[in-house]
């Protein structure tokens, strides 16, 4: 609703309670109508202001809150004075859906600080809209789908509504379409569609009024699907195919074709498929061409035995449920002369022990392999060119047999060994007939090594130095062992104890795989100086042990730890610079640091630095200090309550020097500390002319001329006092040397001269010291002003000085002599200084800054 505060804050000048009639023309009632745009105009009215304020409105009217709650309307400026309210149009209003009434609270302030609130109440009022259609035909033309040869029956329901809630008629156009709707909105087709007669689309125009007359109108499209109703037919007449065995996939075989009576013109639109299963030939299913898509062996099974293969071939005219016929064809595989023996599997895997004795059979490989040829003479094999890196530790018995057996012993350890693990042999299996057909079989021996040898730790003992602030999951060193078997074995590495302490079960952890020692849990210097542990390395069967000492060492990761960690103080505005405030104090601790160490900040809060603590540093105590005046009487202080963050480190290099690093930890005091104003001083008055007032500043942001006027005035003033004190001063004579007053005013004429009166009136604003206080560090006493905070030192036999005051001064001079006020007439030098003195005296004395003395004029 804006940007003005509630509840509204009156002005001093207001009674608490009362408000001023500014509104002109609230409270009232105004209506608008349902659906308005934004901008429409619902009511109007003035602003009332005081011929005082003549800068206007300080706050616009503007509406605080509506009931129930609403942004639909706001207030924008008509006129001068003149506003109205308007809709907004977020949210539209609606008489059906929403509140029938609204109470909008408008307040407004003028440029005096008077106030008024008053309340709108706007009604919303119904108006009859159009009716409105529902589901899709809300967003779009509809299309509906009828089959021909569909008997007459409900095709499709329109759905709409009238946002009054009354009842609807619905009609259809053209009225020579074969359709027609029903009081529900149903639309029924009256005939059964021909595709080849009728035609193919209709665009219905459904209209919906309501009883006043108002109608909305959408488009429903019908589309008539054909009906595919004859089957095609074959065209190819021949029936048997022949073909060799191992043809290269994509090798044509048959082109079926076939035609429907539906569409004679577009033969595409017929689809081929072959029904039985079968891996060795595809159909396209646009053209009917039959191709090989996969290899054909004559020799396998079931071709060996029956070498024909039958194909079912299905054309139809739609990819499902349309209209189809079947054929059969048959296609004869021509044998080929083309296997080499086999072998299964065609590779070995066998294992040997390192050492095993020269002699020792490995495998068999007749007992493996096989011709799959059908003619005997082709099937006929034996077994040559064994070869592969150390094959010279292997051999077979005979080329027929097929039989692998050792040669020699094989030591992995040896040096003279060459080192490997698995040797690949190779075996041709050949055919002993033309044309020789042969495959290679693949063997691979793994001599599996014997565990002979245990573990050994590079150290007896391994030990590690880490910091007590190394964060959890680090890494703080590395044990490593190594095994003399080849090849070498893995090594897993485990704590086996020794790794944990009373308040956690494991403090370390260690890399199953590499050795990596790692920390669960945070180090403490002061709770544990030194871990010791023991950890295990294995090969899964041979184990060994070493020792682990980790050493934390320690780092500064305490911070310290004040109280009180919280306090609320209260201090008078007038307290004295340097006191201990209400005696407060902070005691801190810190684990692993000399109190010398700690230094007092004040982080946060200490607006215009009137808190400081004693002493900063070096102490683990330290007291709250006030370290200068307030000064609220100038607008310089305006917090009343002050909320210090204090931290308290324990990074005072005097105390960490000799040190190679120094980490830095900081504990938090907070404060509050409230200042409370001081009571009215009681005015004194001096005798003579001087009259001794109270004031109140009522000053207000908005009467920015009142001291504008003020200063103009006052300098017009100080010049014509200046010009008649010249003109005065030049028309006296020198008077006789006597004694002059100690603090003159006007230079005193000459005896015996005409009669001639002269009244000088000056206006001065003093600055009241009204408070004394010692200075903590000289000891000298000081003066200070309470609200502005301005200080100066005192003079022993100087009283304190009166509150702020108006001092007006009448001096007349008579040609009779007598002096004013025992003054005595001053030479003519002393004329010219006192001359200066009286135009100082004029003029407003300068502000002075916090600290400085101020003395009156």
């Amino acid at each position: 609703m804006g940007d003005v505060p509630w509840p509204v804050r009156l002005p001093s000048s207001e009674c608490p309670g009362k408000r001023s009639q500014l509104l002109k023309g609230l409270p009232a009632t105004s209506t608008i109508e349902e659906n308005s745009a934004a901008g429409v105009s619902v009511y109007s009215f003035n602003v009332t202001v005081s011929p005082l304020a003549s800068e206007g409105v300080a706050i616009l009217p503007t509406i605080v809150n509506s009931n129930p709650l609403t942004e639909a309307f706001e207030i924008e400026p008509k006129g001068d004075l003149e506003f109205r309210v308007v809709t907004t149009g977020n949210p539209v209003l609606d008489y059906e859906t929403m509140p029938k009434s609204f109470d909008l609270e408008i307040f407004v302030e003028d440029a005096t600080g008077r106030t008024d609130l008053n309340i709108l109440t706007i009604q919303v009022t119904d108006k009859n809209e159009h009716p409105v259609f529902r589901g899709n035909m809300a967003i779009q033309t509809v299309t509906v789908y009828v089959l021909e040869r569909t008997p007459p029956e409900r095709i499709y329901r329109v759905d709409a509504a009238d946002p009054e809630n009354a009842k609807l008629k619905y009609s259809l156009l053209p009225a020579t379409v074969p359709f027609s709707i029903k009081e529900n909105g149903d639309i029924f087709s009256t005939k059964e569609f021909d595709y080849e007669k009728d035609p193919h689309c209709y665009f219905l125009n459904i209209t919906v009024t309501d009883p006043d007359g108002l109608n909305s109108t959408r488009t429903v499209n019908i589309n008539i699907i054909n009906v595919n109703d004859e089957r095609p037919y074959f065209t190819t007449k021949q029936r048997i195919y022949r073909i060799p065995e191992e043809q290269s996939p994509g090798t044509i075989v048959a082109n079926i074709t076939a035609k429907d009576p539906d569409y004679e013109d577009s033969p595409s639109r017929l689809f081929y498929s072959i029904q039985s299963s079968n891996r060795h030939f595809s159909i396209n299913p646009a053209t009917g061409v039959v191709q090989v898509t996969g290899r054909i062996d004559r020799d396998a099974l079931p071709l060996r035995l029956h070498p024909n293969i039958s194909l079912t071939v299905r054309v139809e005219d739609s990819p499902s449920s349309g209209h189809a016929r079947e054929m059969e064809i048959t296609i004869v595989i021509d044998d080929v002369n083309d296997n080499p023996p086999e072998c299964n599997p065609s590779s070995f895997r066998k294992e040997a022990n390192e050492n095993t004795a020269p002699g020792t059979f490995l495998v068999d490989l007749r007992n493996y392999c096989k011709d799959i040829d059908a003619d005997p003479s082709n099937n006929q094999f034996i077994f040559t060119g064994l070869s592969g890196f150390g094959s010279n530790y292997f051999a077979l018995e005979s080329n027929v047999s097929g039989r692998l057996v050792m040669t020699e012993m094989i030591d992995l350890e040896n040096p003279a060994n060459p080192g490997v693990e698995v040797y690949t042999l190779t075996v041709r299996v050949q055919d002993i007939a033309h044309p020789n057909y042969s495959n290679i079989i693949y063997i691979y021996i793994r001599i599996k090594p014997v565990n002979e040898f245990f573990p050994v730790f590079r150290n007896l003992s391994y030990v590690f130095s880490v910091s007590e602030i190394t964060k959890v999951g680090s890494s703080i060193g590395r044990v490593h062992a190594i095994d003399q078997d080849w090849p070498p074995n893995v090594i897993t590495y485990s704590i086996v104890a020794g790794a944990g302490t009373s308040d956690y079960t494991n403090i370390f952890w260690i890399s199953p795989t590499k050795g990596d020692v790692r920390i669960l849990a945070r180090l403490d210097y002061e709770t544990t100086q030194k871990h010791i542990f023991t950890v295990q390395a294995s090969d899964q069967e041979k184990s060994t042990t070493a020792s682990v000492t980790v050493i934390v060492l320690e780092v500064n990761d305490e911070e310290p730890v004040c109280l009180p960690n919280f306090f609320s103080l209260q201090i008078p505005v007038n307290l004295a610079v340097g006191t201990n405030i209400n005696g407060f104090r902070i005691e801190c601790q810190d684990r692993d640091s000399d109190p010398r160490s700690f230094r007092y900040f004040i982080n946060e809060g200490n607006e215009n630095s009137h808190f400081t603590f004693s002493p900063s540093a070096g102490s683990n105590t330290s007291r709250l200090i006030l370290a200068s005046m307030f000064d609220y009487e100038s607008g310089l202080d305006t917090n009343w309550v002050y909320s210090l963050r204090v931290h308290i480190t324990d990074d005072n290099l005097a105390s960490a020097r000799g040190k190679a690093t120094h980490l830095t930890k900081t504990g938090t005091v907070t404060l509050s500390i409230r200042v409370i104003p001081s009571p009215t001083t009681a005015t004194t008055t001096t005798p003579g002319f001087t009259v001794v007032t109270r004031r109140e500043n009522l000053y207000s942001p908005s009467a920015w001329y009142v001291p504008f006027v003020l200063t103009l005035g006052a300098s017009l003033l100080l010049g014509l006092l200046g010009y008649l004190g010249l003109l005065l001063l030049a028309r006296l004579r020198c008077p006789p040397p006597g004694k002059a007053r100690s603090t003159p005013l006007i230079n005193a004429p000459e005896k015996k001269k005409s009669k001639k009166e002269a009244v000088v009136t000056m206006t001065k604003l003093n600055t009241v010291f009204d408070g004394e206080a010692r200075d903590p560090v000289t000891g000298r006493m000081y003066e200070f002003n309470t609200r502005s905070g301005a200080r100066r030192w005192k003079k022993s036999n100087e009283p304190l000085q009166p509150m702020l005051a108006m001092q007006e001064m009448s001096i007349t001079t008579e040609n009779n002599g007598q002096g004013v006020d025992r003054a005595e007439a001053p030479s003519k030098n002393e004329s010219s200084e006192k001359r200066k003195e009286l135009t100082a005296a004029t003029k407003p004395a300068a502000k002075p800054s916090a600290g400085q003395s101020e003395t009156a004029g």
